[in-house]
Formats: structure tokens, C-alpha cells, sequence
């Protein structure tokens, strides 16, 4: 298929089959997030796969970190949290902060501001690498879905993950249980502005 077809064939998916993936499909997927566009070409993003206990482990963890919010965020991590479980794989994309290391070069007065920036570039990129995962992984007949409220608990499942790198995404991938029909987008005329 061609790229537009397979961007809107892509689907936010929740739940999936209780069978395994294909190591090798996984591994493209992954090969897709690290072709993606990175700032200065620094690929600053770790992807930890996850899988078997420890990612139901995770699952449960992120279950019972959702009591400590309100009703909206803790509907929506404990669904995060089934996500997680019903899939046989879990990819969490983390910066390494590599790049943002480089406002050191930019002296005491501006470091707070060149690292804030450098943290934005850190996150355009981890973006594009998750798309480019969740095409491929479409392209394969897989189901996936980026779960960013997630983040609200990004620093308990780093230490869960024994881990110093920033949570930036994660994504369960598995055989979908169904396709939903996709949300309406808004149509092209409603979002652009021509300025010349």
C-alpha cells in the first residue's frame, strides 16, 4: 500500500490476542523507531522491551499508582494498565538526555534555556521514532497503541525498570482482538493556514 493509505489504515489499538509475536517482527518495528529523524542525529532514545512477568508486573504497578489521581487520569491509566497486560510485548521508549548534556557548553547563564530546548528536540525525536513503530508495526498486521498518559507515572516505572533514562512513550503491540473504526480527523482545509 502506499504511505497515505497506510497512515490512515493505522488505529489506536487496545487490546489483543493471547498469542505471541515474532521476535522478528518486533525487531522491525524497532528497526523503524531507530530510522526515524533525530535532533543533530544523536538517536538520544532507548527502546526497553518488555515482556512475560515483568510486564504484567508493570501492568499491576501502573494499576495501583492510578488511585493516587483524580477520576479522568486514573480511568485512564488503569486502562493503560490493561493495555499493558493484555499485549505480549511492550516497547517504552526513553531519552537518554545526551543531548540535553550539551547545554553545558553553553555556559552557567544560558544552560537552563539551551536544556529546556535540547529536552524539546529529545522529544521531537523519541515522536518521530514512535510513529515510524507505529506505521511499521500496521504495515505488518499488528495492533499498537502510544499510551502517553502513562507519563504521569514516568518516574515509579523508571525505578520499576531500574532505569536513569527519561520515560518518553509506550507502546503494547500485539495481534489486535478488532480494528475500531477511526475517529473522524478534521479535514485538511479545517487545519491549514497558506501564508505568502
Amino acid at each position: 500500500m502506499n504511505f497515505l493509505e497506510l497512515a490512515g489504515k493505522r488505529r489506536s489499538v487496545r487490546f489483543f490476542e493471547d498469542r505471541e509475536v515474532d521476535k522478528e517482527l518486533i525487531l522491525n518495528v524497532l528497526e523503524a523507531g531507530n530510522l526515524a529523524p533525530s535532533a543533530h542525529n544523536k538517536q538520544s532514545w532507548k527502546f526497553y522491551v518488555i515482556s512475560g512477568e515483568k510486564k504484567n508486573k508493570l501492568a499491576e504497578l501502573i494499576g495501583e499508582l492510578s488511585d493516587n489521581f483524580p477520576r479522568k487520569s486514573r480511568t485512564l491509566l488503569r486502562m493503560a494498565g490493561k493495555s499493558i497486560y493484555s499485549a505480549p510485548v511492550v516497547i517504552a521508549v526513553f531519552s537518554t538526555g545526551e543531548l540535553v548534556r550539551e547545554a553545558e557548553d553553553f555556559g552557567e547563564d544560558m544552560k537552563r534555556e539551551i536544556e529546556r530546548f535540547f529536552m524539546d528536540m529529545e522529544i521531537q525525536s523519541a515522536s518521530a521514532a514512535v510513529q515510524n513503530m507505529l506505521l511499521q508495526a500496521t504495515e505488518l498486521g499488528l495492533g499498537a497503541v502510544w499510551l502517553g498518559i502513562v507519563n504521569l507515572v514516568a518516574e515509579k516505572i523508571q525505578n520499576f525498570l531500574q532505569t536513569n533514562h527519561k520515560l518518553l512513550a509506550m507502546i503494547p503491540i500485539g495481534y489486535p482482538v478488532r480494528i475500531n473504526q477511526s475517529p473522524k480527523k478534521k479535514s485538511l482545509k479545517d487545519v491549514l493556514i497558506e501564508i505568502s
